[in-house]
């Protein structure tokens, strides 16, 4: 793999010739607009500029000079060379954010106490993107803001809405809340010399500044435009509680206060729930993490799911033209990266390299790390994706890197439907078993199943069992094919049932899919089952009236006490030996990328999962693990039951005892 030809592809890629005036590598689809009299002959102009009444013109005639003499008919002079230049500012200013911000704007320079024009960098162009999508569109734009640190997220975030108010909205208010009152009036201030430093007489008679709206404290008012904006915090909500706005900033929502008294679901959606659903409003949360199961890391989740209004952005530090540093001999560098690639040391930087950082990204990444106590701070502050922004205080119990690679083969299914038989439960929801299309199914299979091939021991179906309320934890049911385990080949997931279910239903749906799969082996994992009643049904009744019916059920009892003919103990038992056994498998498992997924959720699970202080394994604090569950069940099976086998002769399944002594 040549490296170095690689790098130069992704610097280039990278650091394009960005020129906010000409609109070079600007975003929006651009045209060219020469004017050879103008300021900036020869502008790429967003393509929505062109069909302006006097863009057009100007097209026509080709010149300011040709505009005035043939088209309006008057002198050609200094003076109304000037008017035509500021309408043709004007109308770019509009229709051309990067423009206004880099011809309008002033920001403070982070390495010094100049202001200098704002053009945005590469994170911030990633985030614009995503708010003119929706501008553009006509939708409402709703962003959730995720963000590493020193990247001006919050800044352009700003300086966006400003510009709606400043050239396209009148009477257009909007709030600023931010986890600290000092934090929101920083906010406000950076707005206040933006007013200050505007070169007004290019669209307005007289200097913009903030002037007190009817003796409110925290609102103010631009005269011109008639726009208020109010600032608040989260330590005083009444501040800013059903406040008449049309856009909201809410700044460091991760850090909101969660009390009695302040409620960062109430005060938000206090704000928010004012705002209309229409074009030019805004509603963005932004935050750096601060850990997992508040609210903003909910709606983080929610909008990554698709659930939520708003869509999520995050840069990743990479993404961030300061963290890069010139490497010394980059030929030795990339032959070290590559050669370390798959050692306990170097593997990370090669995930980075997988990522898509550059060699001067990893080298400064490098040299930072060694600023930190360990390697989990560093991730904390540069975080590569959300989940190690996210990351608390546990230790990831599964390699990441490898996770990433099983990743590779997760597709979307081929059908979603559900499975049904003659009835919900009992021995009739046995027969006639079918799988019916649904769009909104909770069923997905990646393939159906192989009646062609009278194999044993091929299909194996494991069941979670979640709770039934739409907050619990959701059942699932995941089917393994053992096929290519005949060729020396791996288990891959075929099916999977996931949602929330009565318990006594969930076994019978479970044993539906399991028959549906050619009279598969079931194994259904008892835990919870067996620590409360279901419908007024004690357990081992249900499982026991399951396996009157469905033959090829996977039981757990000792070779003792088959020996003893004690009562049969149906499922999979998760207790502390059991479940550190499983999670050893799997690990090993992961290593050999000893099996093929489907499920993206189910890498997700993986990379939250987690060994806690107290020595516990389990998801991360607002996450599930039950897809993990049935895979790291699933495979202890799968490798541990007989290969499977071509038969000439098919004959009934019979009842089999599979016991995690014997297994």
């Amino acid at each position: 793999m040549d490296l170095i030809k690689e790098n130069t592809y992704r610097n280039n890629c990278n650091n394009p010739v960005f020129n906010p005036l000409t609109g070079e590598v600007g975003i929006l689809d651009r045209e060219i607009f020469s004017l050879p009299d103008f300021y900036i002959p020869i502008q790429n102009i967003p393509k929505d500029m062109s069909n302006v009444k006097l863009i057009k013109l100007l097209i026509k005639y080709k010149s300011i000079k040709a505009f005035i003499e043939s088209y309006l008919k008057i002198p050609y002079t200094q003076e109304s060379h000037e008017e035509v230049s500021k309408k043709i500012i004007n109308i770019r200013a509009k229709y051309d954010f990067c423009f206004w911000a880099f011809f309008f704007a002033r920001i403070k320079d982070k390495e010094g106490e100049k202001y200098i024009p704002f053009k945005l960098n590469r994170g911030q162009r990633k985030l614009l993107s995503k708010m003119e999508e929706q501008r553009i569109s006509g939708r409402p734009i709703r962003i959730i803001l995720l963000k590493a640190r020193q990247w001006g997220g919050s800044t352009l975030v700003q300086m966006y809405m400003a510009w709606i108010q400043l050239i396209h909205k009148k009477n257009w208010n909007s709030v600023i809340c931010a986890h600290l009152k000092d934090s929101s009036a920083n906010i406000k201030g950076m707005y206040s010399k933006l007013l200050e430093m505007y070169p007004y007489q290019i669209s307005f008679d007289e200097p913009l500044k903030f002037a007190p709206f009817e003796r409110m404290f925290n609102t103010s008012v631009i005269k011109q435009t008639g726009c208020r904006v109010t600032i608040g915090s989260a330590e005083s909500p009444e501040s800013v509680r059903g406040a008449d706005a049309a856009m909201a900033h809410l700044s460091e929502v991760a850090f909101y206060p969660n009390t009695k008294e302040n409620n960062p679901t109430l005060l938000i959606r206090s704000i928010c729930g004012t705002i209309l659903r229409i074009p030019y409003s805004v509603i963005v949360l932004e935050s750096t993490a601060n850990g997992t199961g508040d609210y903003f890391h909910t709606e983080w989740e929610k909008s990554k799911k698709g659930e939520s209004d708003k869509e999520p952005v995050f840069v990743a530090w990479y993404e961030i033209d300061l963290y890069k540093e010139k490497i010394p001999d980059i030929k030795s560098f990339a032959d070290s990266l590559y050669k370390n690639r798959n050692s306990e040391k170097g593997k990370y930087f090669w995930f980075l390299w997988q990522k898509g950082a550059t060699l001067e990204n990893i080298y400064w990444y490098q040299n930072k790390l060694k600023e930190y106590p360990s390697h989990a701070a560093m991730m904390a502050e540069y975080p590569t994706d959300d989940i190690e922004a996210f990351q608390n205080s546990g230790e990831a119990v599964f390699d990441k890197y490898q996770i990433e690679k099983i990743r590779e083969k997760c597709t979307s299914p081929q059908y979603i439907g559900d499975i049904f038989g003659k009835d919900l439960k009992g021995k009739n929801a046995l027969y006639d078993v079918k799988f019916s299309p649904e769009e909104t199914g909770l069923l997905h299979l990646w393939q159906m199943p192989d009646n062609n091939n009278k194999i044993s021991n091929r299909y194996v179906t494991v069941v979670d069992v979640g709770g039934r309320s739409n907050k619990a934890d959701y059942s699932v049911i995941a089917v393994f094919d053992r096929y290519w385990m005949m060729h020396g080949g791996i288990p891959e997931v075929v099916a999977q049932w996931r949602g929330h279910i009565d318990h006594d239903l969930l076994t019978w749906k479970a044993a539906q899919l399991a028959k549906y799969y050619n009279n598969s082996l079931l194994v259904i994992e008892s835990n919870t089952l067996e620590t409360e009643n279901t419908d007024g049904e004690h357990t081992e009744y249900i499982l026991d009236e399951l396996s009157g019916a469905y033959s090829n059920l996977y039981a757990r009892n000792s070779a003792e006490s088959v020996r003893a003919n004690t009562p049969t103990k149906w499922g999979f038992h998760t207790n502390r030996a059991t479940k550190t056994m499983i999670i050893n498998n799997f690990v090993s498992i992961l290593r050999e990328q000893g099996y093929v997924e489907k499920d993206t959720k189910a890498c997700d699970e993986m990379r939250n999962y987690e060994k806690k202080q107290n020595g516990s394994f389990g998801a991360i604090e607002g996450q599930h693990d039950d897809i993990l569950m049935t895979r790291m069940i699933g495979l202890y099976v799968c490798y541990e039951m007989p290969i499977p086998k071509e038969i000439k002769y098919h004959k009934e399944n019979v009842t089999r005892i599979i016991n995690e002594s014997t297994i």
